[in-house]
């Protein structure tokens, strides 16, 4: 009885709280909307604080949802190891969480606007982009004649209450069982939604392939389904795979030519990945890891007749005896106790061309239809970034066949489960290094192409996620993505409804507790970050489009043979990153097929295997009068582990040999030096962690101004200090905030500085 009477105590008192906060709450929105009146009538941007109004709007619901539906909430939170021993606490609370962080908000948009009325602070107007009126224009989404960044959530709902600040993407989406018998007919509920379907806003068409429908596993033969545990659940090399698509691209896309909604580009595959490898020494099965049909092997073989041309050629780097190629047998998934062999290039190089192969055929079968179609992956680029080359996804030739740069790009700052440390928690905020070198290699093989991140995963993933998160890891993590090339991305995620439910799709998930959807100052700090972008679309597109002057060379080569390449690659990517000059990547193709003046130095780093294309093309850049700086443990052997006997001849250009990769660094920076390349201003900084962690890029405009854009990646606070050549007083504005600010600030942890640097008058 006791705790009976308790239990209705303490729901009156979080009754009687909740009421308090919302009559709170309604007061700070009133006491805003006033603000905003008088601003208007001032001819002051105001769009901030609308937004803001919106998504304290959303949450005072989503609050309310919570408050009713502690149950489900615990549910949800057991799912995540690192809430599940306080699930229920973390439910009870969540209600109050939310109205507390809606309370913040609103005061923080009421002091801001204040300021702004006061003429304390002044405002750059960003525009209210109309998702309908946007179109692609090159490297970037234009409105009205201004290059902007738009972003939208997986999953949310299509009301007008959560798209008219949130992001109103459109799109289609596609699958094969849509496509019901041999005939090629497409289901008539999803005929007639189609042909239903208007012109829309921009977005993107959806390619699922998760399952295949009854009839072709009937015609198709039992063993057409296979790695159902991936994103495609069927054998891309089976030709029946070809039949159902050609069947699926042929119904549908006629329907999507041409369309608003479709002007995102055709997302060929959700997050494609091919891994084919074991490992004998554990007992567990590698993740997403399977075997191949007997119609990839064939394939295999045929590849390995083209690349060796006779079976002796291969016997000797094999190893084998085999007596022609169709007697080639190697046992997949293939065990990595082979890395390093000619057997595990061969494959791991084929298992790349038979999947960038499927996709262009994907590519040139929409285009039958569409031939202005655009077509993009949502690639992870830590299939890149890591070390693993056993997953068929070859993002350089996938990004250049591409019309849009694809890619679902993410960044962890918290682990949820994994106990020990990540190495990047030793200096930094958070793990930089897939958002930054992924779009830096993404932006090099295409410069001329958006940069579409189709699954953001800035915010959560099932390994990082923080309820508490502070708001400035959303500033900071978007702000630097679209420094470094995004244009468009659709953010994981939204998993709730209209009315604050969790949604079906999610009720199971494990990604939804303490993801954004319960942080309303996280879901309004991105939002804001999209709203100060736009204000300075075209300095962004500026920073973007930053020449690279200092290019590192990857070699796949390399990446498949050794078992840290990637690491390696960081490494030298790391040292340079915090200098102000963008960075880019040469491969052989970039050196082959794009303009060699696009840049002035390549820096070839421990990487020791390459094959004769890949050398060759490095000789062609010295014979035009290019510059290599190059280690002494790199070119030492092709693909197949054989020693080269060559050695690069510097002939027109300037080849240089260093000793280490800290040497490499210091040369790199003297040339740029030499050749008047190094920014304007030079940034340093002082932090007790006593190494760079400050991410800068500058443009200089046409009437001497510099713009630059600081982010403080490391988990210290970071001084530093701007300086000009000559002895001159730099003079700093805060462009978001418009006014005089520090040359010498101190950026906290994730902090963001954009500021216009002036001479002192």
């Amino acid at each position: 009885m006791k705790k009976r009477i308790l239990a209705i105590a303490c729901l009156f008192t979080s009754c009687f709280f909740a009421q308090n906060v919302q009559k709170q709450a309604a007061h700070e929105i009133k006491d805003l909307e006033k603000l905003i009146e008088k601003a208007e009538k001032r001819g002051i941007d105001v769009l901030k604080e609308k937004t803001t109004i919106r998504t304290a709007e959303i949450f005072l619901e989503f609050a309310d949802w919570d408050q009713k539906n502690i149950e489900s909430n615990t549910k949800a939170f057991k799912l995540v190891a690192s809430y599940k021993p306080k699930a229920a606490t973390y439910a009870k609370e969540l209600p109050d969480f939310e109205r507390k962080e809606v309370l913040l908000m609103l005061e923080k948009a009421k002091e801001e606007l204040s300021l702004v009325l006061s003429g304390k602070q002044f405002r750059t107007p960003s525009p209210q982009v109309d998702w309908k009126e946007v179109y692609v224009d090159g490297d970037q989404i234009t409105y009205k004649d201004q290059p902007v960044f738009l972003a939208d959530y997986t999953w949310k709902p299509k009301t007008s209450k959560l798209t008219a600040y949130h992001g109103n993407q459109d799109g289609f989406f596609i699958t094969p069982p849509y496509v019901i018998n041999e005939k090629g007919d497409l289901q008539p509920k999803k005929e007639q939604e189609l042909k239903a379907k208007k012109e829309g806003s921009l977005g993107f068409i959806f390619f699922n392939h998760k399952s295949v429908p009854n009839w072709a596993k009937e015609k198709f033969g039992p063993n057409f389904s296979m790695r159902e545990d991936t994103y495609t659940g069927y054998d891309i090399d089976n030709p029946g795979a070809r039949v159902i698509q050609k069947a699926l691209i042929k119904a549908v896309v006629p329907s999507t030519a041409g369309k608003k909604f479709s002007e995102l580009g055709y997302m060929l595959c959700n997050e494609p990945h091919f891994y084919t490898q074991t490992d004998k020494t554990k007992n567990k099965k590698p993740w997403a890891s399977g075997g191949v049909s007997h119609f990839t092997m064939d394939k295999f073989r045929d590849w390995l007749q083209e690349k060796h041309k006779n079976i002796t050629s291969l016997n000797k780097v094999w190893k084998t005896n085999f007596k022609n190629f169709q007697t080639v047998e190697l046992q997949i998934p293939i065990d990595i106790s082979l890395k390093g062999t000619p057997k595990w290039y061969d494959w791991a190089a084929f298992n790349m061309d038979r999947v960038t192969d499927w996709y262009r055929f994907m590519k040139n079968e929409i285009q039958k239809y569409d031939p202005e179609g655009k077509v993009h992956l949502k690639i992870m680029p830590n299939l890149w970034t890591e070390n693993a080359r056993i997953h068929g996804i070859d993002l350089e030739a996938l990004t250049e066949m591409s019309g849009i740069i694809g890619n679902d790009s993410g960044a962890e700052h918290k682990r949820i489960w994994q106990k020990k440390p990540y190495e990047w928690e030793e200096h930094y905020a958070f793990d930089w290094r897939e958002l930054c070198m992924g779009f830096d290699f993404m932006k090099s093989v295409s410069p001329n192409k958006i940069n579409f991140n189709s699954e953001l995963h800035y915010l959560s993933t099932n390994r990082s996620r923080d309820l508490y998160m502070n708001p400035a890891y959303a500033r900071a993590t978007f702000w630097l993505a679209h420094t470094y090339g995004m244009t468009a991305s659709q953010i994981w995620y939204w998993p709730r409804g209209a009315n604050g439910a969790i949604s079906k799709k999610a009720k199971n998930d494990k990604g939804y507790a303490g993801s954004n959807n319960m942080q309303p100052r996280v879901t309004n700090e991105v939002a804001m970050t999209l709203i100060d972008l736009n204000s300075f679309g075209r300095e962004i597109m500026s920073l973007q489009r930053l020449r690279k002057p200092l290019r590192i060379f990857y070699s796949k080569t390399s990446a498949i043979n050794k078992t840290r390449h990637m690491d390696d690659v960081f490494e030298l990517y790391e040292g340079l990153h915090f200098n102000g000059t963008s960075l880019g990547f040469v491969t052989k193709d970039i050196i082959n097929k794009q303009e060699n003046t696009l840049w002035d130095v390549v820096l070839v780093h421990k990487t020791p295997f390459v094959t004769q294309e890949e050398f060759n093309a490095l000789q062609a850049y010295l014979n035009q009068g290019g510059t290599i700086v190059l280690d002494s443990e790199s070119l030492k052997y092709n693909e197949y582990g054989e020693a080269i006997s060559t050695e690069l001849k510097q002939e027109k250009g300037k080849l240089i040999k260093v000793a280490n990769t800290l040497k490499m660094e210091q040369k790199a920076m003297d040339l740029l030096a030499e050749k008047d390349l190094l920014p304007s201003i030079q940034v340093t900084e002082t932090n007790p962690l006593k190494v760079k962690t400050c991410v800068w890029k500058s443009i200089k405009k046409q009437d001497g101004k510099v713009v630059l854009s600081a982010v403080n990646v490391g988990k210290e606070p970071t001084q530093i200090h701007i300086s000009m050549d000559g002895n001159l007083t730099p003079v700093c504005k805060d462009l978001i905030k418009g006014i005089a600010v520090t040359n010498k600030p101190t950026l906290a942890p994730n902090e963001v500085f954009f500021v216009e640097v002036d001479t002192k008058k």
